[in-house]
Formats: C-alpha cells, structure tokens, sequence
C-alpha cells in the first residue's frame, strides 16, 4: 500500500521530504498536494485550502507554524487524514490540544508529535511511565536566531558579548512567547511532566553558531542528560538542518515496513 501524504508548508522541511521521495529514500509513499499561504504555480502546490482537501490524504504533515495547526489541524483529522505536527508549541493552547485529540478520537485517526529537532524524546517518553520529578530543557541560539522576538525588547541583541537568558520558566509560556524557536521544548513537555511542569531555558549566546539544545531529566527510572551542537538550517536561522532530517525519518515510517524508535 501506498501512503498519499500531503504538506501544509513547503520551505525548508517540504523540500527535504520532496527531495529524499525523488532519491528514492522514502519507500511506499507519494506526496499528493503541499497547501502554501502565497499562489505558486509548481506542480503539487496550491494555496487554496478547498483545493488541497479535495484531495484523499492518508496523514498530513504540518510544516508552517503555529497558525497553520490552528487553522487546518481539525479539517485534516475530520477528512480522514492522520496529523503530524512540528508546530508542537501550538498546543500551550490547552483548548486546541484537546480539540484536535477528540477529533482524532472521533475520526480513528492518530495526531502525531514528530521528534523534529530534539533527540530522547523515546527515553523521556519510557522514563514518564514509571514517574518523572523534574525535566528542563535548556535551549542556545546566537543572538540572530532571537531576531524578531520579543528577546530584541530585553537586551540588545546586536550588542551581546556574553550568553543572556532572555526566558526561564514553564515550557508553557516559553514556548507562547518564541513560537518558533523552541517548538522542541513543547515536544519535550508533552513526551514527560507536561507543559506546566517542565522547565525550559532560552540563551541568547553570541559564542556559538549552532544550536545547543540539552535535556536534563530525573525521576523514578535514575536521572539522564542528553546534549544535541545542531548546524543552523540555510534556508531559516531560527531551526537546525535536524528538524527537516527528522520530519524525513518521521514521514518515511508512515509507510515503512520497518519502524525503529517509535
């Protein structure tokens, strides 16, 4: 069987998958539409959302923000389709998290959290099982990646010559305030202690040029730290090059008959 996979977004992450389905690394799935906000007249994309749903898609993978999860999140459930989201920190929404689980319960059809950019989300995942006390995660960027966020209204970005914590607190009101810059502490959030009781960390560094993200977990199993030095993507400063490699892996065992680290 085929999986019919459709894209809301196609930058950086769309064109990742679209290329790894053209070499031929993603077995036993077909790319069928990508939704875009702007008209673009390439083949498989369109930016008109009726356009798009009239197609018949197997799972939908959300590759455009926290809007886009808002927007069409219930649509793709209801039509059928399974719904991956890079966009976790969306769901510091309570209200369209548990909007979009109960269409996905009415509808037999699951929402998916990929691992995107942050590694351990399996061994976080297992560790909740017996009982967590505390998880923070701790995110590093260099000052261009805090450009237009509200990081530019507390310090001079521009001007930084020491690493500056510019959040520290709930995974909740960190991720509301840099929607796209830690969606990964969100996913870390909901894989352990949850939204409110995970701790997370943004710096501001001008001593690196990668992103450092670290994961310090503790609990019934023992405790574990897990540390990811992440090449910035090319095409947005404010991701790594990982999230798109990972939401390749993610789509890849939609249709694999081998699945590791599920």
């Amino acid at each position: 069987m085929t999986v019919q996979l459709g894209m809301i977004g196609y930058g950086a992450i769309g064109k990742h998958v679209e290329a790894a389905l053209k070499a031929g690394n993603i077995e036993n799935l077909k790319l069928v539409a990508a939704l875009v906000k702007r008209p673009r007249n390439e083949g498989l994309l369109t930016h008109e959302p009726d356009r798009f749903f009239t197609h018949k898609f197997d799972a939908v993978a959300e590759c455009a923000g926290h809007e886009a999860v808002r927007t069409y999140g219930q649509r793709v459930l209801e039509s059928g389709a399974d719904f991956l989201v890079t966009s976790v920190g969306a769901f510091t929404d309570t209200t369209l998290f548990e909007r979009l689980l109960a269409a996905a319960k009415a509808n037999g059809r699951k929402l998916i959290l990929p691992s995107g950019g942050i590694g351990a989300l399996d061994i976080l995942s297992s560790a909740a099982v017996g009982g967590l006390d505390s998880v923070t995660v701790t995110v590093r960027k260099d000052p261009s990646a805090w450009k237009g966020t509200i990081a530019e209204t507390l310090v001079d970005l521009d001007g930084l010559k020491a690493p500056y914590t510019v959040f520290d607190g709930p995974v909740r009101e960190g991720a509301r305030l840099y929607p796209q810059n830690v969606n990964i502490s969100a996913a870390a959030a909901l894989a352990g202690l949850g939204l409110d009781k995970t701790r997370v960390v943004i710096v501001a560094d001008p001593g690196i040029t990668t992103h450092i993200v670290e994961l310090e977990a503790k609990g019934a199993f023992g405790r574990f730290t897990f540390m990811e030095d992440v090449t910035v993507s090319e095409e947005n400063r404010k991701t790594g090059k990982l999230v798109a490699m990972a939401m390749v892996k993610s789509v890849r065992q939609l249709a694999s008959t081998l699945v590791v680290a599920a």
